[in-house]
């Protein structure tokens, strides 16, 4: 194999499939990068054995050639080229080595043989439908972070994407929750999504994808099944396994009376929380709300730190309340709202709260309340 690539076209796709690749590997193969030159493209495709990522690049082919490098090594010497470098790869197959020159810089990598490097199929693939890439951000921008950590509840590990129907108009919805807050935002249904399975995108695919959506692409060309899915974005491709396991009945657990209605501008809110939830404790981060109709106070107190209090103004007409929330939930959900207001629906101190943006009917929240 030997072919000249331009170092910008190079390195913005290690950028894309090293990330993949994780620092420790007891499998040896799988901490490389597939190096695939043939006519005047160079692939390149990283895999972990649950997603993996293919790229194609434009490239000088003088001879075409496969192998495999150590992918983070390889980024980090392309990274630390000059700008504008020419990058010349050629690979020696009888010494299982790469040579990289670019200008006075030359460099030796050991490689593993091709055949080694596992080929992870996508399959059958019966739903295919194209989503604006401006949709797919928002719908994980909004939900990603109510994403579960805890491994045992691993059908939470993920967002879950299926066909659903709002005020009898068919909607593409995303859903994520851990147990304390829930996100879900959804977006007019594509056209060949109707029929699709609902699955469950594993978090690491759902942060991997949201770095590919950076680079400027504006559709999504979406392909699933039961068990995997596959994101193509022209020459970028990501196909990943999804969670087998059966999401909660989410619905159940959004209220449909809470009859008090509180709004409060979204970023004076934000800002207040953060300040009070300085002084709350480090495990449970509690802050509570009283509202009142002239307005809220926020309060936190802490055996240790001592009390922090706050008023601000509010459109608020129903009884007093006092509830109680974790503050960095608090501060995960008014961070989604794009609009000046945030609207909550409250019905006691114990039952969840509703979050809404008034200035986007597609996206709701739930909040658990705790005892403050």
């Amino acid at each position: 194999m030997k072919l000249t690539i331009e170092r910008a076209v190079l390195l913005t796709a290690l950028s894309h499939v090293q990330s993949v690749v994780e620092r420790r590997n007891t499998i040896p193969i799988l901490s490389n990068v597939l190096l695939e030159a043939e006519g005047d493209r160079l692939a390149l495709t990283a895999t972990d054995l649950d997603i993996a990522v293919v790229e194609k690049l434009p490239a000088k082919v003088a001879q075409p050639g496969a192998t495999t490098v150590p992918a983070h090594t390889f980024y980090d010497i392309v990274r630390k080229l000059p700008e504008g470098a020419e990058v010349e790869l050629t690979y020696t197959p009888a010494e299982q080595r790469l040579d990289l020159r670019a200008g006075r810089s030359s460099f030796k990598l050991s490689c593993l043989p091709k055949d080694d490097f596992p080929v992870m199929a996508a399959g059958d693939l019966p739903h295919s439908f194209m989503l604006p890439a401006e949709q797919l951000r928002r719908l994980i921008d909004k939900t990603r972070f109510a994403i579960s950590t805890e491994e045992t509840r691993y059908y939470l590990n993920g967002i879950y994407v299926h066909a659903a129907s709002s005020a009898g108009v068919p909607m593409l919805r995303a859903v994520a929750t851990d147990g304390h807050r829930l996100a879900r935002v959804e977006a007019p249904l594509p056209a060949g999504a109707a029929g699709m399975p609902g699955v469950i995108v594993p978090r690491k695919t759902v942060n991997e994808l949201r770095k590919l959506l950076e680079g400027g692409a504006a559709e999504a060309k979406i392909e699933l099944s039961d068990t995997k899915i596959r994101f193509a974005f022209g020459d970028l491709v990501l196909v990943s396994k999804l969670i087998d396991g059966a999401f909660p009945e989410y619905e159940r657990v959004i209220p449909r009376d809470n009859d008090k209605v509180m709004e409060v501008d979204s970023k004076a809110f934000a800002a207040a929380v953060d300040r009070v939830a300085t002084i709350s404790t480090e495990k449970s981060r509690a802050v509570k709300l009283s509202l009142k109709p002239d307005g809220i106070e926020l309060s936190a107190t802490s055996p240790d730190q001592g009390s922090a209090s706050e008023q601000l103004t509010a459109a608020y007409s129903a009884k007093p309340i006092e509830i109680g929330y974790n503050s960095r939930y608090l501060l995960d959900i008014a961070s989604q709202i794009e609009g000046e207001n945030a609207r909550f629906l409250l019905a006691d101190a114990l039952a969840p709260t509703v979050v809404r943006d008034p200035s986007d009917d597609g996206a709701l929240y739930v909040l658990m309340p705790m005892r403050v």
